[in-house]
């Protein structure tokens, strides 16, 4: 799929009934302004019987900087947001014309609707219970322990398991290099 890149309007708009979730191109950084401003669009011009619902999708994530761990809300894709609307062209026009839009994705001029099995992911990914935790290391990597029995150890980053959120990493102890596995928010970069 392709970012429309010009003002053109659709080639074939049909008025039809079926709501559908649309991925709509905008400045990077600047998504909860084009929500915002799309949302006070839709308000302004009547459009809340064709469009209903405008998300930036998220996801909370555990970073750790200088040994403290905080959550934060990190844009599951940066410079797009989520429109679900019927598509016509006063809809198109509302969207495309919001200050902070630069297009929708699709093909050509033709706005391309998401799969619900790709919505289905995305919300699932959203309302996750367990954040993310960023990982800011690499296999090689120099770290710093800051948690638990080995706090302020320095060691290597041997392996990383993703799936279960845990480092191993070599320590020297006594002039021996010895395997500590960790979770992840008891690392970070030396």
């Amino acid at each position: 799929m392709a970012v429309e890149e010009f003002p053109g309007q659709p080639d074939e708009l049909t008025q039809d009934d079926s709501r559908a979730w649309y991925v709509v191109h905008c400045y990077s950084g600047y998504e909860n302004k084009v929500r915002h401003n799309l949302e006070q669009r839709i308000e302004s011009m009547g459009m809340k019987d064709r469009i209903f619902d405008v998300v930036v999708p998220t996801e909370e994530e555990i970073e750790v900087k200088e040994g403290k761990r905080r959550t934060v809300e990190r844009r599951v894709f940066p410079g797009y947001i989520l429109v679900n609307m019927i598509l016509s062209e006063e809809s198109w026009y509302v969207v495309r014309n919001t200050p902070g839009v630069t297009g929708f994705v699709g093909m050509g001029t033709q706005p391309t609707p998401l799969r619900p099995e790709e919505v289905a992911q995305i919300i699932k990914r959203m309302e996750a219970e367990a954040p993310h935790i960023k990982v800011t290391f690499r296999s090689g990597e120099r770290v710093r322990i800051v948690d638990g029995p080995f706090n302020d150890f320095r060691g290597t980053v041997a392996e990383i398991d993703m799936e279960r959120a845990k480092v191993r990493v070599m320590v020297n102890f006594f002039g021996r290099e010895t395997p500590v596995e960790l979770d992840f928010l008891q690392v970070e970069k030396a």
